[in-house]
């Protein structure tokens, strides 16, 4: 297998951890380059269910080695008790996960912040899920961020603490009624923090370049989806970090001649969770039998995603921010009982055709998308594995994607376990 990026092409929650499951078997290095535990990627084996929010799914291969790289913002308690439950359910985790010295920790003080921010925007909540993974990466680009490696220089940790609560407790205690947090107490916590860390903590970007030029295969693991990247999504509905393919780069320290190919994760049909402009939303039975079929809550928060059907605009926008090669498609299966299935290739905007995803929030918003309709199919997809078994307007409903978007699928996902798929093209190719 090559060097691999697989990125959520549409808004998060497209099936990323089964993929890169799945993809792992053929890969020697997993690596994940942003985001924090407000992600949840699951994956099923068997009659198991695992459901991962920090570390790279490849965990569940032996062998593997998972990177943490110095994209992400890091919450220790929560990496830490992810740890302890894979290890409770018979998971090795020790020198096969690798945690990047140059990774922000989230505070307390930031899902403190990040609660009470989020509260005073009433009507015009974000949907964060309120763990402190904005604020984390906003200390991180104002510069008075906290890193792993700082754990390993306690004095220096301490300062660095002290010194970020002389604007938290005066905020807290004056802006918005709130009790001033200690000093003492957070760095006798961390202290704890890194000690359960400190095997598991390294330079990852000179292990990856290693593994690189030692032939190792490479993939690369991006959390959320690319209309939530900070830059190219839908903002201020974005998560805080690049989820775009080029946040792999910045996120892990290598170069883009490293990258052979990049793989685009599309649910068969749109969903997504929290505030924020959403054309292709179905708020009628439609979207909820969509909800129901699909299981479409938040593997991190529970919260009921928002259904819609497949849209072509965000996906032309994918292909080019982020340089697709290949397409896979997850949740196929979904659409099997359905007469008639919509899909938008263009929206509408005071009388005006647009097929490129318009950058003004309060052009989106006002934008009426387009459909085409296209026959569904009775016939079961679910656990299909052969692209040839699957119902023949399942194909043609495949193959139209293929064409409008100009790029081809490369794997199909017909269900939740690692068997339920079709490889249309051999990964087991090196570079």
């Amino acid at each position: 297998m090559a060097n691999i990026i697989v990125v959520g092409a549409q808004w998060g929650d497209e099936g990323k951890g089964k993929v890169v499951d799945c993809l792992t078997e053929k890969a020697n290095v997993v690596a994940r380059y942003q985001g924090g535990h407000n992600a949840g990627h699951t994956v099923v084996i068997g009659n198991e269910q695992f459901i991962l929010h920090l570390i790279p799914s490849g965990i569940l291969h032996k062998e593997k080695l998972c990177v943490m790289g110095n994209g992400l913002v890091i919450f220790p308690e929560a990496l830490i008790e992810e740890i302890e439950e894979l290890r409770k359910r018979k998971v090795e985790v020790g020198d096969n996960l690798k945690v990047s010295k140059n990774a922000h920790m989230i505070m307390p003080y930031h899902a403190i912040m990040d609660g009470i921010k989020e509260s005073k925007k009433g009507d015009k909540k974000i949907g964060t899920t309120g763990r402190g993974i904005g604020p984390a990466y906003a200390d991180k680009i104002a510069r008075s961020g906290i890193r792993i490696s700082d754990l390993y220089w306690p004095e220096l940790f301490k300062e660095k603490i002290t010194n970020n609560l002389v604007e938290i407790n005066f905020l807290l205690k004056n802006l918005y009624n709130e009790e001033p947090l200690d000093a003492v107490a957070i760095y006798d916590t961390y202290m704890r923090y890194a000690q359960a860390l400190a095997q598991h903590v390294d330079d990852t970007d000179v292990i990856i370049d290693n593994a690189i030029k030692a032939g190792k295969q490479i993939l690369f693991e991006g959390a959320q989806g690319t209309m939530l990247d900070i830059d190219h999504g839908t903002y201020p509905y974005v998560t805080s970090s690049s989820a775009c393919a080029g946040g792999a780069m910045t996120g892990l320290g290598v170069g883009p001649k490293t990258i052979d190919e990049v793989l685009g994760v599309v649910k068969a049909y749109t969903t997504r969770v929290g505030g924020g402009p959403f054309p292709t939303e179905l708020e009628n039975n439609v979207g909820e039998l969509l909800r129901e079929k699909g299981g479409e809550y938040g593997a991190t928060t529970g919260r009921a995603r928002r259904c819609g059907w497949l849209d072509l605009v965000v996906l032309r926008h994918a292909v080019r921010v982020n340089g697709l090669t290949g397409l896979i498609i997850t949740k196929l299966d979904i659409l099997d009982g359905f007469d008639k299935i919509d899909v938008c290739v263009s929206y509408k905007y005071k009388g005006k055709i647009l097929n490129d995803f318009p950058k003004e929030l309060p052009v989106l918003e006002a934008c009426e998308p387009l459909y085409e309709q296209f026959d569904g199919w009775t016939e079961s997809s679910s656990n299909v594995q052969s692209f040839a078994k699957l119902p023949k307007n399942a194909r043609a409903y495949l193959k139209m994607i293929e064409e409008k978007l100009g790029v081809p699928i490369v794997i199909i996902s017909t269900g939740k376990t690692r068997d339920d798929i079709i490889y249309l093209k051999d990964f087991q190719t090196t570079r």
